[in-house]
């Protein structure tokens, strides 16, 4: 990934909450026809592993796990806010006309590698967790003993646990850092004009990650 020191981002913090936050990733492996890719959401376990790692479940019918088998390479990609920047936001603009669109975006790549895992037990812990984690908002919270049990058996038998042994992990946080304070401040604006939720979300971004 091209990645310009002003927009690295390092801080396991920081990487940690965007995976929690934007779980669904697209994992990417080499398989035998070339590159593969699923998208999966993963549960981050910092404190498995000398580096971490992520864990989830994919269909059996899906043929990822067998090309993972008892570990291959993959690579990870938690994608976070995003936003269209035009020019229009730049304090800059109608002084010198020397700046251009670009797009804002968060985004955390995760290198390891890669394993299918058959254990029931173990597949049905990382289910509950990852209920009890997504449900909570929910008034009514689902849990995996509301269904009845021969259905639930069935449901489990068509599934397969992954575990990514995390070997490295990188961020890119690409948010006008490298626009003078007046364009960041004139930016945030901006996008707090706009009725778009997400114009919003990057307006905090980028007040969030604003250098120091």
């Amino acid at each position: 990934m091209y990645l310009p020191k002003h927009f690295e981002e390092t801080r396991p913090e920081i990487l940690h909450g965007l995976i929690h936050e934007h779980a669904l990733a697209t994992l990417v492996v080499q398989g035998p026809e070339g590159l593969v890719a699923n998208h999966l959401p993963l549960a981050l376990r910092p404190d498995e592993g000398p580096h971490g790692s992520l864990v989830g479940h994919l269909a059996r019918g899906n043929p990822l796990w067998r090309i993972a088998g008892d570990g291959i390479e993959c690579l990870a990609i938690f994608s976070g806010r995003h936003h269209y920047i035009s020019p229009n936001g730049y304090a800059t603009r109608s002084a010198t006309r020397r700046v251009v669109p670009t797009w804002n975006y968060e985004v955390v790549h995760v290198h390891g590698r890669l394993a299918a895992i058959e254990d029931g037990p173990w597949v049905y812990r990382v289910l509950t967790e990852a209920a009890a984690t997504h449900e909570a908002p929910e008034k009514e919270p689902w849990t995996l003993a509301e269904p009845p049990a021969d259905y639930m058996e069935g449901m489990l038998r068509g599934i397969v646990g992954i575990r990514l042994e995390i070997s490295s992990m990188t961020g890119k946080f690409k948010l006008s850092q490298n626009q003078p304070a007046e364009n960041r401040e004139t930016l945030v604006a901006s996008l707090r004009e706009k009725s778009r939720p997400e114009a919003a979300d990057m307006a905090d971004a980028i007040l969030a990650h604003r250098p120091k």
